[in-house]
């Protein structure tokens, strides 16, 4: 009989209570409205959208690296392990909930990379940040609660959007990298990042079996786009 889980910790919002709920040492998962958005048993995507960003700015000398949703912690540590000592790391998290989550449960997931020296925190929303910077970042990753796709998005969504991705493209560096987490492929969202100046676009599926879901790669081209 499977043990069964025992809810730390649970607060309103407007998609329902968020929850961090445990079944053993390392077993935990964290829900809103019912729903499962992460999983300690399987991250195999959220250390995909943080390696492919990072790992090509293995060699930097100084590499700036935003990261917009902390989740529990997988992507930060990912980053952080594929990236120089000399790297910075800012994770955007909107929910200081979970930053104490990361900060005391769930630590010994990730050896408790909001420790890290690399790592600068930003309780607030990712999108207001990115609108704020030029030039700023040498990669951005996005893995947030929920990715781009048509079904309910509108020409305005404050991520996915063709104004928010023309944002994102100016916050980055030239040939600067930007990484996205999606559950499924969305075809139009690839047109979009390519009207906006991005190149080299890359759709990713990682793992083997299972429910795959979708890693977005783009690079930044040089010059500015317009709106």
């Amino acid at each position: 009989m499977a043990q069964p889980w025992t809810v730390l910790a649970s607060l309103p919002t407007p998609e329902g209570a968020l929850e961090l709920r445990q079944r053993g040492p390392k077993d935990f998962v964290i829900v809103v409205g019912g729903r499962v958005l992460m999983s300690s048993t399987a991250f195999r995507s959220e250390l995909a959208v943080a390696e492919l960003a990072c790992k090509p700015l293995a060699a930097a000398k100084q590499p700036r690296v935003l990261i917009g949703g902390l989740g529990m912690g997988y992507t930060l540590r990912a980053a952080l392990d594929a990236l120089p000592p000399s790297a910075e790391v800012t994770v955007a998290e909107l929910n200081a909930q979970v930053v104490q989550w990361c900060q005391g449960p769930l630590a010994l997931l990730t050896g408790d990379a909001l420790a890290d020296p690399r790592t600068r925190l930003h309780v607030g929303d990712v999108a207001a940040l990115i609108g704020r910077e030029r030039a700023r970042w040498d990669a951005i990753v996005l893995d947030l609660y929920e990715g781009p796709h048509a079904a309910s998005q509108k020409p305005d969504d404050p991520f996915w959007g063709r104004s928010a991705l023309l944002r994102t493209h100016a916050a980055l560096a030239p040939g600067g990298i930007l990484t996205v987490w999606a559950e499924d492929f969305d075809p139009p969202f690839v047109k979009r990042l390519e009207s906006c100046g991005f190149a080299a676009i890359e759709v990713h599926h990682p793992g083997k079996g299972g429910r795959r879901h979708t890693v977005y790669v783009a690079r930044r081209r040089g010059g500015p786009v317009a709106p």
